[in-house]
């Protein structure tokens, strides 16, 4: 069987594409090449899939099921949608959720949570984001949440999200309302400085 080991762009042009120095981007090739080895044990491939980008991200999540939401995650940053993510396509993320200006990071929000990409959010998609975090988060939070908690959840999204009432929340929509939400702003602002 012959695999195919899939070499990242040349560092200038992802230099140029990122936020991330020449230095920095070596640092992450070499991280993220020692977990696509995780999948194939003869050598690195270059990529990663959904499988092994599944085991990694439950490892920060012990106490519960990670595996819907980090489906969820591995599709937005597989952005060809071929179900692998290269590291082109993971610098890339991380670039705009590490160092990206607010619009781009809140854009970047916004298509993770269009689940189907059809350019809105409605109740159902907001709804399996939700509930995904909370398998995520296990049955050790707290304080306890109760079943409708969800639910709950995600009426106040769209009570404070949906500006016309149409019943879906456009990419518009998003950005304006999470840029009048002092507690998303702040902790935007609050992510960019731990880096």
């Amino acid at each position: 069987m012959t695999m195919v080991c899939h070499r990242p762009e040349g560092l200038d042009q992802l230099q140029a594409q990122t936020n991330f120095s020449k230095r920095e981007l070596q640092v992450l090739y070499r991280g993220f090449k020692n977990v696509s080895a995780l999948s194939l044990q003869e050598c690195p491939s270059g990529v990663v899939n959904e499988e092994t980008f599944k085991q990694i991200y439950s490892q920060f999540f012990p106490h519960g099921d990670a595996s819907t939401y980090a489906h969820y995650l591995f599709n937005a940053f597989d952005t060809a949608h071929n179900g692998s993510i290269k590291f082109e396509d993971f610098v890339t993320a991380l670039s705009i959720l590490l160092r990206g200006s607010v619009r781009e990071k809140l854009q970047w929000t916004f298509n993770l949570y269009d689940i189907n990409r059809d350019g809105y959010i409605n109740k159902e998609e907001m709804t399996d984001i939700v509930r995904a975090i909370y398998d995520m988060m296990g049955k050790y939070t707290y304080p306890v949440l109760k079943n409708d908690a969800p639910k709950q959840h995600v009426d106040a999204f769209f009570q404070k999200m949906d500006k016309n009432r149409d019943g879906v929340v456009t990419l518009d929509e998003f950005i304006l309302s999470c840029q009048e939400d002092e507690n998303i702003m702040r902790s935007l602002q609050l992510f960019e400085n731990v880096i």
